[in-house]
């Protein structure tokens, strides 16, 4: 974003990160900077904690968070001092602050992370962990990291958090995992316990909690594989659903990236757009789809594959694409044939944007035939035969063949 101060800015906001073990694990320069405040803020628990070094004016958050964060923004260029828990810039305050202040203006005294503070009880090398959040988020965000062997370190939103999560765990084939629930972890309550999914996390947990998960190195069958093309079974569906071997090449031809959003048009089952956001944490799609009962299962089949938060439109395309954020790659997989659906989605790409459209009909083949003539691209033929029994004995028996062109729109010079 463009900041409204470019030139140089002084820096009058500082924050302190804090340990539950309050001012004692503080270094000395964090504590003068304490004491010299004029003006220091931050959650009730953190200025309780800090109240012998507190010199200046105290005063905690209020609700909701914008407002306080605008009273702090008010006092730009003014001696601010934010106390904050742990890294300030590690899911904390700090991440949201520089959304709106330049760096320039900002000096940062950290305390270890929560996750650092883990990883060193554990004995576990923190850049070999995954560290993930349920604190306001599903948990089926975790399921794409679920693998053999994994070591995952869940932030946890209350002490309700390590319950839900083992039982979680426990209904997704995972019962064997070891969980270790780390709580108030720095501090004079600090604890340390363990136990499996299974069995479910003990009572009396702190508020202040995470859970590191020590994954089987043979939970296999549970897993989901970190590659395009998910068994056929993975999905519910009517019978719309692009077929695991003709959607592996499909996703290779979307070539999906960090941060880009996918147009699934058509989205029958959601398979495609699905696996697009299983690429990277960061892939977005939003699936177009007509009917409702086919929103709703495209909707279920995200929740059960650990991408929730896919988007769905319910409305027939290209109609549908009124008002939707420009996508990096646009896959049409039914009704490629009708007027308008091709212009409309290459007038919709991004520039270096891709396009791929899959027929099987030969109406559809030759407007995509026209398509590339106009837009370039390439044209593909894809045919699988998959053996079957005929009688007593075996025979292939050939799918419909898939015409596939994949297009990428130029860049703007």
């Amino acid at each position: 974003m463009t900041h409204p101060h470019p030139q140089k800015v002084e820096r009058w906001l500082t924050l302190v990160g804090v340990g539950e073990d309050g001012p004692e694990g503080l270094s000395a320069a964090a504590r003068t900077l304490i004491e010299q405040a004029p003006y220091v803020i931050g959650g009730a628990r953190h200025v309780a904690l800090c109240h012998n070094l507190i010199k200046g004016e105290a005063h905690t958050w209020v609700t909701p968070f914008s407002t306080a964060l605008e009273g702090v923004l008010a006092r730009r260029g003014q001696p601010t001092l934010v106390l904050a828990s742990g890294d300030p810039f590690f899911y904390g305050v700090g991440a949201t602050l520089i959304g709106h202040v330049t760096p320039h203006e900002v000096a940062c005294l950290p305390a270890p992370s929560c996750v650092a503070l883990a990883c060193a009880r554990l004995g576990w090398a923190q850049q070999a962990c995954r560290v993930v959040s349920v604190c306001g988020r599903p948990h089926a965000l975790i399921l794409p990291f679920l693998q053999p062997g994994a070591r995952l370190l869940v932030l946890c939103a209350d002490e309700t958090s390590p319950a839900t999560l083992c039982a979680w765990l426990n209904e997704r084939g995972f019962g064997q995992t070891e969980c270790h629930i780390l709580q108030a972890l720095g501090g004079p309550h600090e604890q340390v316990t363990r136990c499996l999914a299974q069995d479910g996390a003990p009572h009396g947990i702190n508020r202040l909690c995470l859970v590191a998960l020590s994954v089987p190195a043979g939970a296999v069958s549970c897993a989901l594989p970190r590659v395009a093309g998910l068994p056929d079974t993975c999905f519910e569906h009517d019978g719309q659903l692009t077929k695991r071997e003709i959607r592996a090449v499909t996703l290779s031809s979307l070539a999906p990236r960090a941060g880009e959003l996918l147009w699934d048009v058509g989205g029958g089952a959601g398979s495609v757009g699905i696996e697009w956001m299983l690429a990277d944490p960061t892939c977005q799609t939003i699936a177009i789809e007509p009917a409702p009962e086919r929103v709703a299962r495209i909707a279920h089949n995200a929740q059960a594959l650990g991408v929730p938060n896919l988007q769905t439109v319910t409305g027939k395309a290209p109609a549908a694409f009124t008002g939707l954020p420009a996508p990096d790659a646009i896959f049409i997989g039914g009704g490629g044939s009708r007027t308008g659906m091709l212009e409309a989605a290459w007038q919709a790409l991004k520039p270096g944007g891709r396009l791929v459209v899959n027929a099987v009909v030969v109406e559809t083949e030759h407007k995509l035939f026209q398509a590339m003539q106009q837009w370039g691209g390439s044209l593909t033929r894809l045919d699988v035969a998959r053996l079957d029994p005929v009688g007593r004995l075996h025979a292939f028996r050939p799918s419909m063949s898939v015409t596939q062109w994949v297009a990428w729109k130029p860049t703007q010079a």
